[in-house]
């Protein structure tokens, strides 16, 4: 059985072709095509480690995935399109519509578009990649796979915002969260790492890179979240701010002469990381620069440690305590002293690191005499996703 697994943005395709055998599902195939609408897209592709990129014209999601069939093809991971049993779609938002994966059919396709204003920049590049499948694929299923699905648990004291009641009502203004399968798939290996039943534990899982949000999950349920309505709201990212006084924005459009649009743009691609440093939005860069003593990299690098340092306190407090907390993403995964930074303000809740742990490759990065566990595991959102398409695919079927 193939999986593709399919992630859309506006000007590129990630794209992953998962085989199962009996109940294991492995990643055999990887790739992403850039640059689409433009001249000189990029197609770079990875099968048994080797990694390669190739210079490509294609001027639409519809020609970049005919590239990708062609590769597969090339590479002989499939031998036919028919060999292609089903598609996974990440889709960023599905509202309150979709709380769970789902099977794509012309009302669940209609009903992704009626959300697409809660995500703009995002949902209509997913349902680009969903129509270019049904049109070349035309009889194979399609799965979507929601970010926002596995926050849908939230209850309303966490997910409403304190503005008039009828906004919801009427627009659907709530928190929602992203990174779902991100923060289901690490919560769910914690549970497997330490030997102990999911419904049992109290974990907090950071989903930190370019993007970062964190979740509070109690029981294998999520309780809290960082990001919003968007993926704006929530902790220092790469070029987004977070959290702001919703004030600041009428503020800076009258003091720069700028639309709140052009301010929106200011808050997600021109802040975080790169806005505080004036130098990148790169982590690992503003490290390097701070390591030789440049004092806007260190500031900017101490803001985002302090961001995820403070909401891991709140939501322990949200959840009366808190056993296991999860790093993940590029950040969370491969910054030890990050990692040293937040947790040493943990001490209160029983959280020791181990330098030498912490420093290694180990996932276990706590002393085994800490009284909670701090764990470093790499997230496998395609992993999620492939999983998510098959069980649906059971289901039609049942």
């Amino acid at each position: 059985m193939n999986i593709l697994v399919l992630n859309c943005g506006s000007s590129s395709i990630k794209y992953s072709i998962f085989q199962k055998h009996n109940e294991n599902l492995k990643n055999v195939f990887k790739g992403s095509i850039t640059r689409i609408y433009v001249n000189n897209s990029k197609h770079s592709f990875s099968k048994n480690g080797l990694e390669k990129t190739e210079q490509i014209d294609v001027e639409n999601h519809s020609e970049a995935l005919e590239k990708v069939f062609e590769k597969l093809l090339e590479q002989e991971v499939i031998h036919s399109f028919d060999e292609i049993d089903a598609v996974g779609h990440r889709v960023v938002h599905g509202g309150e519509k979709f709380k769970e994966s789902v099977r794509i059919n012309e009302q669940v396709l209609k009903g992704i578009k009626e959300v697409s204003d809660l995500a703009p920049l995002h949902n209509p590049e997913n349902i680009k990649g969903i129509e270019a499948c049904e049109k070349l694929l035309e009889d194979t299923p399609n799965i979507a796979v929601f970010d926002t699905a596995f926050h849908q648990t939230m209850d309303e004291k966490a997910y409403l915002y304190a503005l008039p009641k009828r906004l919801y009502r009427e627009h659907s203004i709530r928190r929602y969260g992203f990174h779902g399968t991100s923060h289901k798939y690490v919560s769910k290996k914690a549970s497997e790492i330490t030997s102990k039943k999911l419904e049992n534990l109290k974990i907090i899982t950071c989903h930190l890179g370019n993007g970062a949000s964190i979740a509070a999950i109690d029981k294998g349920k999520v309780v809290d979240t960082s990001m919003g309505l968007t993926p704006l709201e929530g902790l220092v990212m790469g070029t987004r701010s977070g959290d702001i006084d919703p004030a600041i924005i009428p503020f800076i459009a009258e003091k720069e002469d700028l639309s709140v649009k052009e301010v929106e743009t200011m808050l997600n691609k021109e802040s975080g990381l790169k806005g505080l440093s004036e130098i990148s939005s790169n982590y690992k860069t503003l490290f390097d620069k701070a390591s030789k003593g440049n004092e806007k990299a260190e500031t900017a690098l101490n803001v985002f440690n302090y961001r995820v340092t403070k909401y891991i306190g709140s939501y322990a407090a949200s959840m009366n305590g808190v056993d296991i907390i999860v790093f993940t993403g590029g950040i969370g995964e491969n910054s030890s002293w990050m990692r040293e930074q937040v947790l040493k303000n943990l001490t209160f809740l029983g959280f020791q690191t181990d330098e030498e742990r912490n420093s290694s490759s180990e996932r276990v990065i706590t002393k085994k005499s800490s009284g909670k566990k701090a764990l470093v595991i790499p997230t496998r959102e395609g992993l999620v996703i492939a999983k998510e398409t098959v069980e649906k695919i059971k289901e039609s079927v049942a």
